[in-house]
């Protein structure tokens, strides 16, 4: 039975190939730091392609709050959390994650992508219209596409042809504006406020992923809330503790009670997904505690972003505007970014090509992500290696 379907996937496989969109996995054998050792590379890489924005992905002070959970409430649950998942420290990580959004309530998934795809099917019906941002994370998409709720899209970030699907979908129940609050692959933030006046103006709910935004966006990284200042007008919030909150696994939801309320009830992939382990609940919520004493990670990480755009744009690279972490150096061509990333990880740089499906055909990238880890020597070898490899593939002059 199998001999035709394995044909078929060859076919395929060598197909993705022969186009250049071939995804090969470099195996690290270190802590996720800005420093690395990677299979393959002699010594230690510099590494700018993790969503390990605030450098907590090694951090002593989590690794050790992680052992005690572990010491005291097990290595596992088991079970899913309405038959016996469900720990005291669950509950005191829901909480503090409700306080950090300035939110209700809150509720734990074992990953964002969960979080999105169990948020809409529970709450809205095919009397319903979800809005949803063209470039919206594919959790979102696949969240979406779960729920009978009537579907519209509008153009990245544009605020007119929002307009345009909140007149078209008036005649629906209740509406909701779904967007991410920093788009991955661009780094661009939405703009929260002119969605939350649309909002008020045409009745309609919004939600935000808060995933590549909370720990980076706003005077002191809380995210887009805080950037524009929409505390109260952004009914829902999803995220990960997988980034900038330890990098660890989890996701969440937080918004009113009612709502996490009814996710608790009927949010398939909280139903009938394992509980987060204790070990990560323990750290995430000492991480939340790290957060509340300092705001000299964010500043850091936001001093890092000005520094190697500036000397990047000087360099003549091509490079999508950002207020966020993400910095985009657009090459367009596919097998281009692949060599791209192969020469610069030669150079002790570890940077990934991203290329189609991932980002549309023709806007092939190196995205390149900075940490508070980085330091300014880390930044200007970067830098330098970039220069050398941008001249030599003729991308810079």
């Amino acid at each position: 039975m199998y001999t035709k379907f394995k044909q078929h996937l060859s076919g395929q496989l060598q197909q993705i190939k022969d186009d250049g969109l071939y995804k090969n996995e470099r195996i690290i054998t270190t802590p996720q730091n800005s420093s690395i050792k990677v299979n393959g590379s002699a010594g230690e890489v510099l590494n700018f392609c993790a969503n390990n924005y605030l450098g907590l992905s090694d951090n002593s002070r989590l690794i050790n709050a992680a052992k005690d959970a572990m010491d005291s409430h097990g290595f596992g649950m088991s079970s899913v959390r309405f038959i016996c998942g469900t720990q005291d420290l669950h509950k005191e990580l829901e909480k503090a994650i409700s306080n950090y959004f300035h939110t209700e309530d809150a509720i734990l998934y074992a990953a964002c992508f969960d979080a999105n795809g169990g948020l809409f099917e529970p709450l809205l019906t095919e009397e319903d219209a979800i809005i949803s941002d063209a470039l919206n994370h594919a959790s979102i998409i696949d969240g979406v596409r779960l729920c009978k709720a009537k579907r519209f899209r509008y153009a990245n970030a544009d605020m007119a042809d929002l307009e345009r699907c909140l007149k078209e979908s008036q005649d629906c129940r209740f509406r909701i504006i779904a967007t991410d609050g920093v788009f991955s692959m661009d780094g661009n933030v939405a703009p929260m406020d002119k969605i939350c006046e649309l909002a008020e103006k045409y009745d309609a709910l919004v939600m935000v992923d808060e995933s590549h935004s909370a720990g980076v966006v706003g005077p002191t990284g809380h995210g887009v809330a805080e950037q524009f200042d929409c505390y109260g007008q952004i009914d829902i919030f999803t995220g990960t503790l997988g980034k900038s909150f330890g990098g660890a696994m989890g996701g969440f939801t937080a918004g009113p009670k009612e709502v996490i309320d009814m996710l608790r009830q009927r949010s398939r992939p909280y139903l009938f997904s394992n509980s987060v382990a204790p070990s990560i609940v323990g750290a995430s919520i000492e991480m939340f505690k790290m957060l509340s004493e300092s705001n000299e990670l964010h500043s850091k990480l936001m001093s890092n972003v000005s520094y190697f755009r500036e000397k990047m744009l000087q360099a003549g690279f091509d490079i999508k505007p950002t207020q966020s972490a993400i910095c985009a150096v657009m090459l367009y061509d596919a097998k281009l970014s692949q060599d791209f990333a192969a020469e610069m990880q030669k150079e002790g740089i570890y940077v990934t090509g991203f290329y189609y499906p991932v980002v549309p055909k023709g806007q092939a990238r190196i995205r390149v992500q900075l940490s508070a880890a980085h330091n300014t020597d880390q930044l200007n070898r970067a830098i330098e290696a970039f220069i050398k490899v941008g001249k030599k593939l003729n991308v810079i002059k």
